[in-house]
């Protein structure tokens, strides 16, 4: 048996702009599974920075409202939503909302940093081209 307590997973901002606590990853913990498990925050008004993985994606957003951009579409979001990003896709999330947008992420397979491309850096509510 393996518990971990999210508040025990150290917060920090991902590569992606958001806040981040990587709950589960086999690369990291022996742990037998082939994805990793995070928790993910975008606070109001604020977005992630586009960007692709090589590998699929699930957010399951737990708590607020946004959109989520795939390619070139775009489709509101809120609590009990889930949503499959496919391998290689441009994604990012806003947070429309006035309280955080609070999601899980899986990547299959595991997120590593090699698979993460970052296509714009943005500076909190701004893109930098």
């Amino acid at each position: 048996m393996y518990i971990k307590h999210l508040k025990d997973c150290p917060e920090f901002i991902a590569g992606d702009n958001s806040h981040l606590r990587e709950i589960l990853n086999p690369g990291k913990e022996k742990v037998k599974i082939n994805y990793s498990l995070a928790w993910a925050m975008v606070k109001p008004e604020e977005k992630t920075s586009p960007h692709k993985l090589k590998n699929s994606e699930v957010y399951y957003i737990i708590k607020g409202t946004g959109i989520m951009y795939i390619n070139n579409e775009e489709k509101s979001v809120k609590e009990n939503d889930t949503i499959y990003i496919p391998p290689d896709a441009v994604q990012f999330i806003e947070n429309t909302g006035k309280q955080n947008l609070e999601f899980l992420c899986i990547v299959d397979p595991a997120w590593k940093l090699d698979i993460e491309q970052i296509l714009q850096k943005i500076n909190r509510k701004k893109i930098i081209p």
